[in-house]
This record gives structure tokens, sequence and C-alpha cells, in this order.
């Protein structure tokens, strides 16, 4: 599991077309939590709704960011980003999917691409442009360009997120639609809804973000009983959504809560897989590395073909700086799931740290193919590049590295080293160029 920070406009090839929005606005960063395995679980609870939604579950990612406050939102057309702290509270897999469904019927009501299309004209435009490109970066396709700086507590901000009535009684309605054809229940979205129904009475410092950027009313509670009411249940077999919840669920608490509450807590899942991945990663993080590997190695035991137990024992084994076994471990996950980026960076950093560079190079360029936005590794590749004599793709890689963190004057520096070092005009020339112009832009609006 990794933390991925993200500081204004993290995507390099919309630069071009975002830096009039690029303000040095100076919010808190932003933080994804990434972990393959949470990914792949979110993306299993979400699929039937989406599908409902007539969205691409696999173009529609579930990220997760690190945050606990109770918020869920959407900033463009193919992400759905749920706080840590909002997915921890959820009870069942019915209430999660009831927030996918409102957020994908936002997408799929086209809220977003009508409030993207007003920005053109809004003076407010600049004060959104601290992570333009957030989307983009967290779900691998330039073709998600957000308007929104996430993380930050502007007006500006605050005004984007927040949806019309007339827009929440829409999501609504077909949230409530897309669960019903998906044949999952509405008590999920009553909860959901009951969950939220007491922030109200509270002042807007004290509320919850979900509450200000989705307002609430006990009409809209009464409004989806009323549905339910009316058009009755038809839930049909829930029980992989169950599953993946609490996957999802687990193994976020193991890491985000104290050992010792997740200790007291490894069977609340159901499943005995889950509740012995959740004691892997308390003891992991006790450094009681016998208990762990020997929590993990059972789990593998009762799903012998799930990748993401091999990385979380690769884990285990490379912070444990048991590098030969991680790359071993990394290697089986891989095999068992090639398309995944998450599990390809994995693995090379595992071949990095164990001294085979030259498979570990070719790892993180294969993960890099996939998600060219992982921060750790870009790292990591920059590494590997270096180690192999290539110093201009060192550098390049480095430059798209600062660029990803928003450091474009260090991106600057590194990305003029790689123009020198590159041929000029191949692929990887360009793209360097690319980012020291967008550095050379970023520091010509810093002395106006």
């Amino acid at each position: 599991m990794t933390f991925h920070m993200l500081r204004r406009a993290p995507s390099i090839l919309i630069f071009s077309l975002c830096l009039t929005l690029i303000a040095a606005l100076p919010g808190r960063a932003v933080t994804l939590l990434r972990d393959a395995d949470i990914e792949y679980a979110l993306s299993q609870v979400a699929a039937p709704v989406l599908k409902a939604a007539g969205l691409s579950a696999a173009r529609t990612k579930i990220l997760v960011v690190n945050d606990g406050s109770l918020n869920a939102f959407v900033v463009g057309n193919d992400a759905i980003f749920i706080h840590s702290g909002l997915l921890s509270r959820m009870e069942r897999a019915d209430m999660l999917q009831a927030v996918i469904a409102h957020e994908a019927a936002h997408i799929a009501n086209g809220h977003i691409t009508r409030r993207l299309g007003n920005l053109g004209n809004a003076r407010t435009a600049a004060s959104l442009g601290a992570a333009l490109a957030v989307v983009a970066a967290a779900a691998g396709s330039g073709e998600g360009a957000a308007a929104i700086a996430l993380g930050t507590q502007s007006a500006a901000q605050r005004a984007f997120l927040r949806h019309t009535r007339a827009e929440e009684s829409a999501a609504d309605q077909s949230g409530a639609r897309y669960l019903r054809s998906a044949g999952i229940s509405l008590a999920g979205m009553a909860d959901v809804f009951r969950l939220f129904r007491g922030q109200e009475v509270l002042s807007e410092a004290r509320q919850d973000p979900y509450v200000r950027s989705h307002p609430l009313s006990r009409d809209r509670l009464r409004a989806i009983e009323a549905y339910a009411a009316a058009y009755g249940e038809h839930s049909s077999d829930t029980s992989s959504s169950d599953y993946w919840f609490a996957r999802a669920k687990g193994k976020l608490t193991a890491f985000t809560r104290r050992s010792s509450w997740t200790l007291n807590r490894v069977g609340d899942s159901g499943y005995r897989d889950v509740a012995l991945m959740r004691e892997a990663a308390a003891h992991h993080r006790n450094s009681n590395t016998r208990k762990a590997l020997a929590a993990i190695d059972k789990a593998i035991a009762l799903r012998p073909k799930d990748p993401f137990y091999y990385d979380l024992k690769a884990q285990i084994l490379m912070e444990t700086r048991n590098f030969a076994a991680a790359a071993n471990q990394s290697a089986r996950a891989v095999q068992l799931r090639p398309r995944d980026g998450l599990l390809q960076a994995s693995y090379g950093r595992a071949l990095l740290a164990s001294g085979n560079v030259s498979a570990a190079l070719k790892a993180l360029e294969r993960a890099r193919t996939i998600d060219y936005r992982d921060g750790s590794m870009l790292r990591d590749l920059s590494v590997a590049y270096a180690k192999t004599g290539q110093r201009g793709m060192a550098s390049l890689i480095t430059a798209e590295r600062y660029a990803l963190r928003g450091r474009l004057d260090d991106a600057g520096i590194h990305a003029k080293r790689a123009t020198g070092l590159l041929s000029e005009g191949s692929g990887p020339w360009q793209r360097a160029h690319d980012v020291l112009l967008a550095s050379e832009r970023a520091a010509k609006r810093k002395r106006r």
C-alpha cells in the first residue's frame, strides 16, 4: 500500500491545455492511497452499478483519497473518489454502492461535463488549477483532466463541488434506478442519507465535506424511501460484492488504524482469508515478521490464485529487507495478473532492490506503459535507468516525477539536462521538451 501526493497539475501531456488555469494556490497536497488489492476490490463492488449506469467498469476507476472525513465526489468522467474516512464508516456493500451510484449518476447525466464547460468563462477558474489533472493522473488517462484544486479550502472549490438541488434530485433518482436495475437493495442509499442527516444542523465549518458538496435533506431521504416502497425490493445475489467490500474495508483499516484495534477485530469481516490478511498486516506493522508471514501464508493457502495476497507477502518481505524472496512473491503476483500497473511496479521495485537491474528496468517500463503517473514507480524507474548508464532517460523520468508533484522548478532543471542528453526529435526528447516548456511558462507566471 502506497500513498501518492498530487500537487498542482500532474499530467505533463495536458499542461499546454491547462496552464492558463494553474495558479499558485498553496493548499495542502492531495494524497491518493494506491493499493492494487483495494482498487481491484472496489472495482468489483462498483461493477454492477457502473454497468447499470451505462459506464465502462474498465475505464471508470474508484480511487481512495487518504482523508478521514466523510466525502465522495467526481471531478471528471473517468474516476470516482471516495475518502478513506467514508469507506471506513460504510457498514455494508450496498451503502458503498449507493454512494457510487449517486456519483455515477452525475457522470452519466452530464453534470460534470456541463460544469467543466462553464469554467471557460468563469473568472474564478484560476483558483481551481492546483490539481487540474488529478483524475488523469490517478486513472491513467489523459482524457480525464479535472478542473478542481483537491485538498484546498477555497470558496471557488466549494462552489465547483457543490451541486444544484436539481442535479442532486436527478442523481438520486438515477442512482436509485441503477441500484434497482443491478438488483441492489435501496436500503443502502437510505442508510447513507441517515448517516449524514444529523450533519445538516451543524455549522458549515463542522460539517463533513459530503454535506457541503451534496446538500442533504429529509425530503431526499423520504423520496428514496417512497421510491423503494413503490417499486419494491428485487435484490439479487450480493455474495461477490459483500466479499470484495469486506476485503477493501478490511485492508484499508488494517493499514490506517492502530494494529491493536485491528487485532481485536480481525474476524469482523466474516471471511477467514480476509481475517488472516488483516492479521498479517497488523503483525507486520508491529514488526512481528514471523507472525505476519504465517498469517499471510494461511491466506494464500485458502486463495492460491489470488495475486494480491502474494503482493502483500512481497511487501512484508520487501520492508524487512528480504529482497530476493520479495521478488519471487511479486513475480507470482504479476504472473497471475500481468496487466496491473501497481503489481508490475512492485515487482520492478523488488528486482531493483535485489540487484537484478536489467529485469527491474523491463518490469518498471511495463508498469509505466500501464500507469505512467505512478510517482513511486517513476522514482524506481529513474534509478534503474541511471544504473544501466542511460543518464538522459534517468533525467527525463526524474523531471516527470517532479512535475507530477508540482515541483516545476526542479522538473525544469532535470528536463533541461535530459534534452541535452537525448537524441533531438526522439519521443523521449519531446517529452523532456514538454516538461521544460511547462516549467518555463510556470516560471514566467510567477514573475508577473
